[in-house]
């Protein structure tokens, strides 16, 4: 078999050595940022299959993907439910008691904990967490305070680029590689 031709720090992959929970944003994240409206005022998204695919591993490899989003739409909520996200907040501009919330339901504490934000109501979130990420589109702010800029950009495969990081980490990512080249 061929080894992964994914590579991460040595650095990098004994922080995110650990993680169980990963919180997502969206607008920005899972999303280039961009809000498409019809004539009829709804909110289009664009998602990247990446990203989703990303989404689907971690849960196969035990590590529970999160998302909080300020804003809530039919496109998204039928998205994550594809995905089978079950830990879904829509609307919540207050982002930190929400994460502290899950945190507490799923039995786990922040130093088990990453984040992937790409603006100021994300960083509440991500400084507590061991493992804080940003797109590479993301604010400045928030690609101060990760850990881990991602090369690519939000809504264009940076989530999967977490995702993986954390696969690796995790010791996973070469069984579920090895799963799709049989």
């Amino acid at each position: 078999m061929m080894p992964a031709a994914l590579n991460f720090s040595t650095e990098l992959l004994l922080q995110a050595q650990g993680i169980r929970v990963a919180f997502f944003d969206v607008d920005g994240v899972l999303t280039d940022g961009g809000l498409y409206f019809t004539e009829q005022g709804e909110t289009i998204k664009r998602f990247n299959t990446l990203d989703g695919h990303g989404l689907k591993l971690l849960q196969r490899a035990g590590i529970t993907p999160v998302v909080i989003t300020g804003r809530d739409s039919k496109p998204l909520r039928l998205r994550l439910t594809a995905l089978g996200i079950v830990h879904a907040h829509y609307g919540t501009e207050d982002k930190h008691p929400v994460a502290e919330q899950t945190l507490k339901v799923l039995g786990l504490n922040w130093g088990q904990a990453a984040a992937m934000g790409d603006d100021w109501p994300d960083l509440a979130v991500m400084q507590r967490c061991a493992l804080a990420c940003a797109p590479s589109n993301a604010h400045t702010e928030a690609k101060a305070l990760a850990h881990y800029v991602t090369h690519a950009r939000g809504g264009e495969g940076a989530a999967r680029e977490l995702c993986d990081l954390l696969l690796m980490a995790s010791g996973r990512y070469a069984a579920l590689l090895r799963e799709y080249l049989q």
